[in-house]
């Protein structure tokens, strides 16, 4: 069958590609032949620049415009000298000397991939690609999201709601706190995220510049390759490899996204369960259906969407970061298939991050069942009766607490104080006591700014 949407075997080319398929500017093929041209350039740049041979301002630019103007025709032209050299960066290096013989500077075409190896082409042009999918489309997505949650932790910040620890009803809280709970969880990962470098493998076949330093003995090779990989690149060139960069750093995102991925999972259950609680009511759209048997259904099926998907990179993730820096001797070739999955796994984190937006748009705040909850639930100010009797020095608070409010039947306002009236204590402490409810035992926090 022809590749479509509907014959993919992959849903994120087939069902959900068209949320995502804007992410195959990073992650495909073409994508991955694009970043190794750009690279092979800006070397061959780069070289010239330092006077190994001559390509004036006109040639550069031209040369820069091959990469600006990479298209799906020169992808394919790749593909086809692939299937002579059965050699994918052998491929590109022939490439890129055709286009230099259409440029007239066919003279200077064996620098091209000059003293390289493969994988100093494949492990600059992945950390390249992965750098600009992290920056312009995985970072500003998280923190648009962490930003739609902190302005419904501020909107929601003054509504007490009944907490639930265990299942069982414990110490009010306020709703806005709790979601803030993970606003400052996701921006403390991100932090952590932000300060793993993007690092590059960049040194030859086995990382010692064995034929640079044969062809240029007295040229400074480590200091070249430290200047182009972070000067020209933007990367971080490793000092020390084998063949291949060891992935340490780009396991640690992996490890990093897991964690995030993680606490979404735990927002996305915590929201599912209070739409469960009729806590959350949701927007209802015309013509939706919510089951195909039971007309009455509005499913969460957004948070179930985002919970799953967030799963499913999880595991890929797992098994990349956990397989790329492991490599037999000076290399194997088993990085190379599992490289090209990257995009997998960063195109379900997506697709999660737009199912929960999508959810907590929908979301409509149901104050009633809350304040019914807080109401049905006066026995969770026994924590604070207890605790103002121990200031008082009153003889065993906890238990006199404990046996009314354990097994002990309904517990409400008037049990309460009736309680109260019965204890030895001021009247003063008495009128104290009265005052709190499950609606103002809240505590505090600190401020949302």
């Amino acid at each position: 069958m022809e590749l479509n949407s509907l014959t993919a075997i992959s849903p994120i080319d087939g069902r959900y590609r068209r949320q995502v398929q804007h992410l195959s500017d990073y992650f495909s093929e073409f994508a991955l032949m694009k970043y190794r041209v750009q690279v092979e350039i800006e070397y061959f740049i780069f070289l010239s620049e330092k006077k190994f041979f001559s390509v004036n301002a006109k040639n550069r630019k031209s040369l820069r415009d091959v990469v600006e103007n990479f298209n799906l025709e020169d992808a394919q032209s790749i593909k086809e000298i692939e299937r002579t050299t059965n050699h994918d960066v052998k491929a590109v290096e022939y490439f890129l000397k055709q286009k230099l013989e259409s440029l007239g500077i066919d003279d200077e075409k064996e620098w091209v991939h000059f003293g390289l190896t493969s994988q100093d082409v494949n492990n600059t042009a992945i950390p390249l690609s992965w750098k600009y999918a992290v920056e312009c489309e995985y970072l500003p997505a998280i923190l648009n999201l962490n930003q739609e949650l902190k302005i419904l932790a501020e909107q929601w910040l003054h509504i007490p709601m009944l907490a639930r620890t265990h299942g069982q009803p414990a110490s009010p809280t306020r709703l806005g706190k709790e979601v803030m709970v993970f606003v400052e969880r996701i921006a403390n990962q991100i932090e952590q995220f932000i300060h793993i470098p993007f690092s590059a493998k960049f040194g030859g076949a086995t990382g010692n510049f064995n034929a640079h330093t044969v062809a240029f003995p007295a040229k400074n090779w480590v200091m070249l390759a430290n200047q182009f990989v972070e000067n020209s690149l933007g990367l971080q060139r490793q000092q020390f490899t084998t063949q291949i960069e060891h992935y340490d750093n780009l396991a640690a995102h992996f490890d990093a996204m897991k964690r995030i991925n993680n606490i979404l999972i735990d927002f996305s259950r915590d929201v599912w369960t209070y739409i469960s609680m009729d806590y959350f009511k949701q927007k209802i759209k015309k013509g939706e259906v919510g089951s195909s048997a039971m007309p009455h259904k509005v499913n969460p099926i957004d948070f179930e969407n985002a919970e799953g998907n967030f799963g499913m990179a999880n595991a890929l993730l797992e098994h990349l970061s956990a397989k790329l820096p492991v490599s037999r001797l000076q290399r194997d070739l088993t990085d190379s298939t599992v490289l090209r999955n990257i995009g997998v796994p960063f195109s379900h984190i997506i697709l999660a991050i737009k199912s929960l937006e999508k959810g907590l748009s929908k979301l409509v705040l149901n104050e009633k069942k809350i304040q019914e909850d807080l109401n049905n639930n006066w026995a969770v100010i026994a924590e604070a009766i207890q605790t103002i009797l121990r200031r008082e020095n009153y003889p065993k608070p906890y238990e006199a607490l404990k046996d009314l409010t354990r097994g002990n039947g309904t517990i409400n306002k008037e049990s309460i104080h009736l309680f109260i009236d019965g204890l030895q204590i001021a009247a003063s402490v008495k009128k104290e006591l009265k005052k709190i409810t499950p609606q103002n035992y809240t505590g505090v926090s600190p401020d949302l700014n």
